[in-house]
């Protein structure tokens, strides 16, 4: 909260506030009332929380053994009310915690920065008041979307840190950047699982599409393949879910072209929208619909889409193309741009097409460029689509098809 003083007196409002809003869920929920009695209510846990500021303050004037003597005094306290309960064949201990919590609340409120106790009163009591919610919603968690979000975290919070930022070989092979595709890959089809179980089949591929591919159609690519590959009957849906995405590609590309150059979204906008109301017009197009989106029993029976072994055969190829593109420029140099531009397109497109950017002295030449990936990366992904899926390949080949060919004559305009 910049810009505002928390003077000492608003200070000490603040911890009697945040004291008195966790005694009055306490008190309010009715908590340890089947025996008629309450381990502490709206005054108490006041109290506890002007204790705590109290002991701050002595703290600060050096009286340096005040907080720990406090904090013991405040937990023999919760321990003699805990034992209470034992006596009477009761168990839980959470009023006794949030007792002790406010205490250090208190203290905060006078040592640190506002939002730290403020922070930390306020999600207490949100815990406190949401317990049912949260037993209901451990009940009905199930132990394999629990692991494959641990495996998540994993390959994100821990393995991805630990590799080296760095470029090597000649061909600047980037371990972060490879990993960060098997983690792209991977986490498509997963986010994609859960808004399918949230919102229903359909509306939760399409949504995952949306948002897909706005990080990366080609990855939606791959994974939509993969739901019409386990599942055939919803293979229509998971069509749809990758026209979608790629459709976004293009937006995508049409705003990271205006923030690195402004002057070449001139000659390429109509173009990029162009070609995404076709992508939209052929996602809405007509076709035979899957025949269970809709069912609750099957949405039930989704099996966990989080899978690394397809994410390394994309990160692998992924390293096989850019070794690929590097010795391309070596061989050809600029003479070779346009050769260049179809072999990138068949992984994404991104990073490329920033790189031809920086350059804005041959827009014209640029654009033409950028079309011929956004072509290559077009074909590229229905070619994954076709043979993930090979129920839909018909309307998969005449789809992806009619879109790469309406990017030849933009060549020219």
């Amino acid at each position: 909260m910049q810009g505002f003083e928390w003077t000492l007196d608003l200070r000490f409002l603040l911890a009697i506030g945040l004291g008195f809003l966790v005694g009055l869920e306490r008190e309010s929920s009715g908590a340890d009332r089947k025996t008629g009695r309450v381990f502490a209510g709206v005054r108490t846990y006041t109290i506890i929380s002007m204790y705590g500021f109290a002991c701050a303050w002595l703290y600060r004037i050096d009286v340096t053994m005040a907080l720990p003597v406090g904090m013991l005094s405040v937990a023999a306290l919760a321990l003699v009310g805990y034992l209470a309960k034992l006596r009477e064949g009761r168990v839980g201990w959470t009023s006794e915690i949030a007792a002790l919590l406010t205490f250090v609340v208190g203290v905060l409120t006078l040592l640190t920065d506002i939002w730290v106790p403020m922070t930390l009163g306020v999600v207490n009591t949100i815990l406190l008041s949401e317990k049912g919610d949260l037993e209901s919603f451990v009940d009905r968690l199930n132990k394999s979307e629990f692991l494959a979000v641990l495996k998540f975290l994993v390959v994100t919070a821990i393995i991805l840190p630990a590799l080296p930022n760095e470029s090597y070989t000649k061909f600047n092979l980037n371990p972060t950047h490879i990993w960060q595709i098997v983690i792209l890959v991977s986490s498509i089809g997963f986010v994609g699982y859960f808004l399918t179980k949230k919102f229903g089949s359909r509306l939760g591929l399409w949504l995952s599409g949306l948002l897909g591919g706005i990080v990366s159609s080609t990855a939606v690519a791959i994974a939509a393949g993969r739901v019409a590959q386990r599942t055939p009957e919803r293979s229509f849906d998971a069509l749809r879910m990758s026209l979608l995405a790629s459709s976004v590609m293009y937006l995508r590309i049409l705003v990271l072209v205006w923030v690195i150059s402004p002057a070449i979204v001139a000659l390429l906008w109509w173009k990029c929208l162009l070609l995404a109301g076709v992508g939209i017009a052929l996602t809405l197009g007509g076709g035979r619909p899957s025949a269970v989106t809709s069912t609750d029993e099957h949405i039930a029976t989704l099996e966990n889409p989080f899978e690394l072994k397809p994410a390394f055969v994309f990160a692998a190829v992924f390293v096989l193309l850019t070794i690929a593109t590097a010795s391309a420029k070596q061989f050809f140099g600029s003479a070779g741009l346009f050769g260049l531009s179809f072999i990138v397109g068949v992984v994404d497109i991104d990073p490329y097409i920033l790189s031809l950017v920086h350059d804005s002295g041959q827009g014209a030449l640029i654009v033409m460029a950028i079309l011929v990936a956004m072509m290559s990366n077009t074909l590229a992904k229905g070619s994954y689509f076709t043979v993930l899926a090979s129920d839909r390949r018909r309307d998969t080949v005449w789809r992806y098809g009619v879109w790469a060919m309406l990017h030849l004559p933009l060549l020219f305009l």
